[in-house]
């Protein structure tokens, strides 16, 4: 089952599809705002709430970098009760989560938000059986107007529409689980919910109350009616939590400060032993995670760049906030990195940052891998210094094997690669042999000094950036032609 995204966009879509902006506020709807959000209002899901201070919404909306299943966020808040995503009703902290389980599409997609303090609103209420196929039904959300991830696509207004539950089979596309979801919305897709409308309720009238019989949960395709997790089957679970008889402990989270997750990969802060607290950022990555990869034997020096780098604390939720200004350099060939200058300092961070080692791994050094794209780390050791490592037309020279059991996969690329003492870094994960290929991408091969070419699947590698203090001056600039910066220079080439 693919998920209606909270933070990504995919097929074109009007928020609440077939609907219209609601002309009052629900007193139990709200916006879960996160500042990890690409909204400048902060929306990622929609929220209702059950009791003063409960909220309800999909599981995959309380995703986060350590990959808990029961944590205490940072920075996370709703809104309830107004029309607006900006203004109006009452806003209030997230003090904890509870998601129902740590793979919400397999097991269920659903989570409890305990908030900070308690919100004198009206409920929804729980059901108390399963609604039947074919009851009328309303939706509520933020979600999207339009197909790109654009401030124009982004609504402020709260949107409703009337639709109906249609028996499970009509979802049956989506590996729909009849027992526990609902497929909610026209048999045509023309009234349904949409992207960013994820935890929104499906809403039934009973009396002068309203009953949330489900919340949103995965895509059924174009032109489809959506996925809801039933509610009513989680109410068990749910009732537990909310009256303190079945309280899940925390999670225990990998300690991710200072890690970044950055275009589908995983960057760090780094700074050389002479760079003062003053000065620009940098921000440390492969070179194939770069917008546009360097060509073989080529590398990309001094681009302007903007996007916006999200600095994890120790459980890793957002610490601190900033945008690149230049891709200073990216390479492919000798190594794989880029290196990136912030808009902000150092000083101006106030986060954890790495120091580039000038000195290289050598066969049993310790790593740590910390990766914010994978929200994982990883214990590994140099098993041996390759003289070349190639892939898909690339080459690159005295890269790091891990031995056997290393499991830094896909989204740990560019993470650093940091020595005992926890701030010191040697290189950066760049890749892994997937299939046993040789030499494709996904699958490099090991090139002996004697020429002999090998491949072993599973055996994954970092490479070196013991090269990079070299290179860099006062104030984070680059110079390539500073004795021993030893990284390729295309104004040598041409």
């Amino acid at each position: 089952m693919v998920m209606v995204a909270t933070f990504t966009v995919s097929a074109p879509a009007m928020a609440i599809r077939g609907g219209h902006e609601a002309a009052k506020p629900y007193s139990f709807a709200g916006s879960l705002q996160r500042p990890d959000s690409p909204r400048d209002d902060g929306h990622v899901c929609g929220v209702t709430l059950i009791a003063s201070r409960w909220a309800l919404t999909a599981g995959h909306c309380t995703r986060n970098a350590g990959g808990a299943q029961v944590g205490t966020p940072r920075d996370w808040k709703v809104r309830i009760g107004s029309v607006s995503a900006t203004s109006g009703g009452r806003v209030v902290g997230v003090d904890k989560f509870y998601s129902y389980s740590a793979h919400p599409v397999a097991d269920g997609d659903i989570a409890l938000l305990r908030l900070a303090a308690p919100v004198a609103a009206v409920p929804a209420k729980l059901p108390a059986i399963r609604v039947a196929d074919h009851t009328p039904t309303r939706i509520v959300g933020w979600g999207v107007t339009c197909a790109e991830q654009e401030p124009q696509c982004y609504p402020d207004r709260l949107h409703e529409a009337d639709t109906t539950i249609q028996p499970a089979a009509t979802c049956d596309r989506s590996g729909i689980v009849h027992e526990r979801e609902l497929c909610v919305g026209s048999t045509d897709g023309s009234v349904a919910a949409t992207n960013m409308d994820s935890g929104g309720p499906a809403l039934v009238r009973t009396g002068r109350r309203w009953t949330i019989v489900g919340t949103v949960s995965g895509s059924n395709g174009d032109d489809q009616p959506v996925v809801y997790t039933d509610v009513r089957y989680f109410v068990g679970w749910i009732r537990g939590i909310v009256n303190g008889t079945t309280v899940p402990d925390d999670t225990a989270v990998p300690d991710l400060e200072g890690a970044v997750s950055f275009n589908g990969c995983s960057a760090s802060v780094v700074r050389t032993t002479s760079s003062s607290a003053n000065d620009p950022a940098l921000l440390l990555t492969n070179g194939h995670c770069a917008t546009e990869r360097p060509a073989p034997g080529d590398a990309t020096v001094d681009q302007p760049d903007s996007q916006t780098v999200r600095i994890q604390d120790r459980q890793g939720y957002v610490q601190a906030t900033a945008r690149t200004t230049r891709l200073l350099y990216a390479t492919m060939t000798g190594t794989d990195v880029a290196l990136y200058r912030l808009d902000k300092t150092y000083a101006q961070l106030g986060t954890k940052v790495f120091t580039l080692a000038r000195t290289a791994a050598t066969s049993g050094t310790h790593l740590s891998i910390i990766s914010g794209g994978a929200g994982a780390r990883y214990a590994c050791t140099v098993d041996a210094v390759v003289p070349h490592l190639r892939e898909a037309g690339y080459q690159q020279d005295r890269s790091y094997r891990y031995e056997r059991g290393c499991e830094a996969t896909h989204g740990t690329s560019g993470a650093p690669l940091v020595l005992a003492d926890g701030f010191t870094v040697v290189g950066v994960h760049s890749t892994g042999n997937d299939s046993g290929e040789q030499c494709t991408e996904n699958n490099p091969c090991e090139v002996a000094t004697d020429g002999t070419v090998s491949a072993e699947q599973g055996r994954r590698y970092g490479q070196r950036t013991t090269m990079l203090p070299a290179c860099l001056t006062k104030n984070s600039q680059l110079d390539l032609t500073r004795p021993g910066c030893g990284l390729p220079d295309p104004a040598k080439a041409n």
